[in-house]
């Protein structure tokens, strides 16, 4: 049975491909670790909580002993998605991404490389090579030109990664993904927030002009994308990860307002964030060609199936918004401040 340790698996991205791998196969179990902060929520697992094969682990990547004794289960993989992530929240609190993002990661690998674990995947993003212009795309080739504390992070941690892949030999990976979409998504990201803010009639918030293009891909097609790295991937190697689905913010909304037949109105304008990238775009030829993966879910279909997840999960919305989601560590898994080194 293939053991995998998921850290940052209660976030959206990490719970997703939890789901996913389970789903997928019998034949898998899964060491889940996230240390529960504001994005980290167990009812994001709802449903896993007495699945054998799936074992949750109150615990953060920076502390070396709950590190060390969760890869000494007999793990084989590593998927590190434990991340701050919120670029607004990096300009404001940019030594908790410091700490997180770049300190647990080289936790993470050195304890890794001494485990001789067979595997080892970074889960990055297409941050970290900064803004392009009009037209082209990012390729693995490109250079790293972060422009926000969250992507400067990143970046620190993909370039400790490839450190260790060249200095010790360390069977590392680093994916790069554009931005994903989907189920579970904390509402503060763009997506769940115009869903969210829609479904209550609400101002959707639009930064700056609202031309700002990102390239969106649902975290379903990511998940098959980290599978299937997981399994066929080169040592060493960066993969770029998108769906050549580029739309800017303000069409996004658009889309959002006609799916629930909201009027346009509710879009408002706000001052735009500090050094915002104006455009990214991935190319997936890589993983196309060599690895034979690409996007199979049409935007316009995942938006769909999106806002059909927050309108029959409201609940969800609620507890995440008013912080009632923490108490479900308590009723299902016991006291939140409980890591492994306590039991």
């Amino acid at each position: 049975m293939l053991k995998l340790l998921v850290t940052g698996g209660a976030g959206f991205i990490g719970s997703n491909f939890v789901r996913f791998v389970l789903e997928r196969s019998q034949d898998c179990h899964v060491i889940n670790l996230d240390k529960l902060t504001y994005a980290g929520n167990l009812e994001n697992l709802a449903g896993l909580e007495n699945d054998p094969r799936h074992e949750f682990i109150q615990g953060d990547i920076c502390n070396e002993s709950v590190m060390r004794e969760s890869l000494q289960k007999g793990v084989d993989a590593v998927i590190n998605f434990a991340a701050e992530s919120h670029v607004d929240r990096s300009i404001l609190h940019s030594s908790e991404f410091v700490q997180t993002n770049i300190v647990g990661t080289l936790n993470l690998l050195e304890l890794c490389r001494k485990n001789r674990i067979r595997r080892f995947i970074q889960i990055s993003t297409d941050e970290v090579y900064g803004s392009l212009g009009s037209s082209g795309a990012f390729t693995e080739q490109s250079t790293i030109a972060p422009n926000s504390p969250y992507a400067a992070s990143k970046a620190s941690a993909d370039l400790l990664v490839r450190s260790y892949c060249h200095t010790h030999g360390f069977p590392g990976i680093i994916t790069r993904c554009s931005n994903n979409y989907g189920p579970y998504q904390f509402p503060e990201k763009l997506i769940p927030l115009l869903i969210s803010n829609a479904l209550s009639g609400i101002p959707l918030p639009i930064y700056g002009d609202g031309l700002n293009v990102r390239d969106w891909i649902h975290v379903r097609d990511h998940c098959a994308a980290i599978e299937t790295v997981l399994h066929h991937g080169k040592n060493g190697e960066v993969y770029n990860v998108g769906a050549r689905q580029e739309l800017p913010n303000l069409e996004v909304a658009r889309r959002i307002l006609r799916a629930l037949n909201k009027d346009e109105s509710l879009i408002t304008y706000v001052e735009d964030r500090p050094g915002h990238d104006r455009r990214y775009a991935i190319d997936s030829s890589k993983m196309e060609t060599q690895l034979n993966w690409r996007a199979r879910i049409s935007f316009d279909a995942g938006l769909q199936e999106t806002i059909q997840w927050y309108r029959s999960n409201t609940a969800w919305i609620e507890h995440v918004r008013s912080g009632a989601y923490m108490t479900y560590y308590d009723r299902m898994y016991g006291r939140r401040s409980q890591t492994l080194s306590e039991r």
